[in-house]
């Protein structure tokens, strides 16, 4: 299985074909750090920091440390919500809601290399995030989530995705509910794809990553 070649950053087309977002507690019983070098080195190059419940100062320790091990492999290192930790932290770049910091003042503030993300399912929001800075969208669930709370029945399939990235212009991932067994249908959109269950529960991260990663085979030849 070939490496993922290392996402690109802003100013040019920003291809990301897996994105890891992480989970505090992974399923397989080990230590984060230890699960998001397993997956950097299966072949992933980004990841994304995700903790709604930690304290300021554990996120920027544990963004600080990410930063160092993600850039050993060359890979992205995007943060989850928070601006402010990951200018701190050094990192490649924000992930966004619409309950969050405006992409514009975001983008006002970053430097031109700072990448930043934003997740929608609504064609003209993509635009919208377009217009405002934004790299890259998040777009889903595509085929629903037990990640987030009220979206298990939520699924707006891959021709959503498909249809966002195509109105605001940007690349993007689809996320939602994506596995080893149903991403060939994401990658074939030409999306990328950003998962947190199906690797940070499995017991063996690594293997998962690998599997996703073959799945991208198809839709790169």
């Amino acid at each position: 299985m070939a490496e993922e070649p290392a996402a690109t950053a802003a100013g040019d087309s920003v291809s990301i074909r897996l994105m890891v977002l992480t989970d505090p507690t992974p399923s397989c019983g080990k230590p984060l750090m230890d699960v998001v070098e397993e997956c950097l080195t299966a072949g992933a190059r980004a990841i994304q920091l995700r903790d709604k419940t930690a304290s300021d100062r554990l996120l920027y320790d544990q963004a600080v440390q990410l930063v160092e091990l993600a850039h050993h492999h060359e890979a992205l290192l995007i943060v989850n919500d928070r601006f402010d930790i990951a200018l701190a932290a050094g990192a490649d770049g924000v992930h966004l809601g619409p309950e969050d910091m405006p992409i514009e003042i975001a983008r006002l503030h970053a430097e031109e290399s700072f990448l930043i993300g934003f997740s929608t399912d609504d064609p003209v929001a993509g635009m919208l995030a377009a217009d405002a800075g934004a790299d890259y969208l998040g777009v889903g669930a595509v085929f629903g989530t037990s990640s987030k709370p009220g979206l298990a029945d939520e699924a707006i399939g891959v021709e959503r995705v498909a249809q966002v990235l195509h109105s605001a212009g940007l690349p993007g991932v689809g996320i939602g509910g994506i596995t080893p067994d149903n991403a060939a249908a994401v990658f074939e959109t030409g999306a990328g794809v950003a998962v947190l269950g199906s690797v940070m529960h499995a017991p063996d991260p690594g293997a998962a990553v690998r599997r996703l990663l073959e799945m991208a085979e198809p839709a790169t030849d």
